[in-house]
């Protein structure tokens, strides 16, 4: 259960970094839950080193993190992706 919840946020998380990034992204769906994923990881990492990971209550500040680890992860993605796919078509 805990990879499906993995996936959701990682689904949410993306899609919400990806509306919030100005200008369209190129990332597939797929790539965009990883990323989400990570960036969740990444947030999550952050909240523990500053000791805001478990608090009283809902996290918001965990999940704001994970928000902002989110959104840094696709938009750098999102440009990698770019670039690699740039490379691809420049070949043929």
């Amino acid at each position: 259960m805990t990879w499906l919840w993995a996936i959701i946020v990682g689904l949410v998380l993306g899609l919400i970094a990806k509306a919030i990034i100005p200008g369209k992204q190129q990332i597939p769906l797929w790539l965009t839950v990883i990323f989400g994923m990570l960036g969740s990881v990444l947030g999550n990492w952050v909240a523990t080193g500053i000791g805001v990971n478990d608090t009283k209550g809902i996290d918001w500040i965990r999940h704001l993190l994970q928000l902002a680890g989110a959104i840094v992860v696709v938009a750098v993605g999102d440009r990698i992706w770019a670039s690699m796919r740039g490379r691809k078509k420049h070949a043929a």
